[in-house]
């Protein structure tokens, strides 16, 4: 009974970092450039009862069937989906949009490169492009105090009109990274990733080229969780929980019942 007791306790914790998973996903449903998180599970260790393959008892007849009990279930990953979230006008013109793969480059806060889909910037006080947070856009672009307009182009060149000049000023080129395994890269939270050994190198170019992402400018992407389908997702959690208690519960009654017999 109380390996029964364990085994629906692996799967109500289970269970509960899936339900927890599925509230961040909801309470970010309007963050801009987030992506969904889905928790993945993988079975525990088996304890073998009878192993198959070997010899019956007394005879040399092989056991065509052995019998293993799994000990459980446990959370393999917390895998984040990085698909294409939709594009949503703002008309604000330093408001861009990745449409495709990548990510924007960002000078962190002890000169590390940080990556991001949350394509919201705007300038600081010296006119430095940045992010809401006030970190960098890499490479580093500052747009005139007396700029009329900024454009930024699908390939990414950044550029300004000045006051008495009819051709606009180009102020840089904004380039993206891309990694072999997106969801390899740790999130740190405001919206930022970090790169690790399990997301590789970052590889990085002009947005358009080796298929990395084209930029929208007055535009904003949305998060990628679809509220319904989380819903959904709650709904499957929510009852497997409630058979899993059920099992610790029945485990109990029956070593309650054992106890009595044996006293």
């Amino acid at each position: 009974m109380l390996r029964a007791l364990h085994i629906a306790s692996t799967g109500l914790a289970a269970q509960q970092t899936h339900v927890e998973v599925i509230a961040n996903n909801m309470a970010n449903v309007n963050t801009t450039g987030f992506k969904r998180g889905r928790a993945e599970f993988t079975d525990l260790l088996y304890m073998a009862e009878r192993v198959s393959g070997v010899p019956a008892r007394g005879t040399e007849n092989v056991a065509p069937e052995g019998a293993q009990v799994g000990l459980g279930v446990r959370t393999a990953a917390i895998r984040n989906l990085h698909m294409q979230g939709t594009l949503t006008q703002t008309g604000n013109k330093l408001d861009l949009a990745l449409q495709g793969r990548g990510f924007f480059q960002i000078q962190g806060p002890d000169g590390e490169t940080l990556y991001t889909r949350a394509g919201a910037f705007n300038t600081n006080a010296t006119g430095q492009i940045v992010t809401l947070d006030g970190y960098a856009l890499t490479p580093a672009m500052t747009v005139p105090a007396n700029a009329t307009d900024v454009t930024v182009s699908d390939a990414g060149i950044v550029s300004a009109t000045l006051p008495g000049q009819i051709a606009p000023q180009q102020l840089g080129q904004i380039a993206l990274a891309d990694f072999v395994n997106a969801a390899g890269l740790e999130q740190l939270g405001g919206n930022l990733y970090e790169q690790t050994e399990a997301s590789g190198a970052p590889s990085t170019g002009n947005p358009g080229s080796n298929g990395l992402a084209t930029i929208r400018q007055g535009y904003l992407e949305s998060s990628n969780v679809d509220p319904v389908k989380e819903i959904a997702e709650l709904i499957t959690a929510q009852r497997a929980y409630e058979m899993n208690s059920k099992v610790v519960q029945a485990a109990d009654d029956m070593s309650s019942t054992l106890a009595r017999i044996i006293r």
